[in-house]
């Protein structure tokens, strides 16, 4: 028997034991990133996808009937890649901004926060919004809300865009970027690693633009969606969704 057929022989006894029927379990491709630690990550260790979004889709799918295959990807190439039916979910540190909501749909609220300000540890001014900035050059990751967001202000000299927050906070670290923006849990995880001794993370800045995580699925994908939600429900109803977050180093919030 080939190999790939006793692969599915195999899947099916499995599910069968379980008690559920083998034609529900559907393998669905999640594009993550390898960059949005504690979102999604790359561990080294095991050379997966790790973080909250992928421990969360991954028990969605125990509930919904689905097993997840995670596909590691930039950020920027997550939703052509889900338009394109390349992927299946998006799970990642990804916001449900209406200009995506335009292409894509969202599942309900995971996780709310904002963008955070690093600057170098020599510049000990107490930030309190980006008009404290005016004139400078910054730097934000592609593909994020927060790049259109600084643009459309005018307040910078510059908006520099990178392809990961460690890129941004590399040249933050090294002196070449005056301050760089990303989301603020990601940024707080990055610096509690001591991997960037040279860059602060400012407490005083009030975030401008806020907003909220969810799981992407592509807009013909309305009963994935259904299901997604109704999981997702359950997660929120019964603390396994706090216990992840917890595990990662968030804190429990309101979506």
């Amino acid at each position: 028997m080939p190999l790939k057929r006793l692969v599915q022989a195999a899947i099916a006894v499995v599910a069968i034991a379980a008690g559920v029927p083998a034609s529900a379990q559907q393998v669905l491709k999640v594009g993550s990133t390898p960059t949005g630690i504690p979102f999604t990550f790359l561990d080294t260790k095991t050379n997966s996808i790790q973080g909250v979004m992928v421990d969360l889709i991954t028990e969605i799918g125990k509930d919904a009937g689905f097993t997840v295959q995670i596909e590691p990807m930039q950020f920027s190439a997550l939703v052509p890649s889900l338009t394109s039916n390349k992927i299946d979910i998006i799970s990642a540190a990804m916001f449900a901004t209406a200009a995506r909501k335009e292409v894509i749909d969202f599942s309900e609220p995971v996780y709310t926060y904002g963008e955070g300000l690093v600057v170098p540890k020599t510049d000990a001014k107490n930030y309190a919004s980006q008009e404290d900035l005016k004139g400078e050059t910054v730097g934000a990751q592609v593909g994020t809300a927060f790049v259109d967001a600084l643009k459309k202000t005018g307040l910078f000299s510059e908006v520099k865009v990178y392809d990961t927050i460690p890129d941004i906070l590399r040249d933050v670290n090294a002196g070449r970027l005056k301050a760089g923006f990303a989301d603020y849990p990601i940024l707080a995880y990055n610096l509690k690693q001591g991997a960037f001794g040279e860059v602060r993370l400012v407490d005083s800045y009030k975030p401008a633009t806020v907003g909220t995580v969810a799981i992407g699925i592509r807009k013909s994908d309305s009963e994935l969606l259904g299901k997604i939600n109704a999981s997702l429900a359950k997660l929120k109803a019964n603390g396994a969704l706090d216990k992840i977050l917890d595990k990662w180093g968030l804190k429990p919030k309101a979506a």
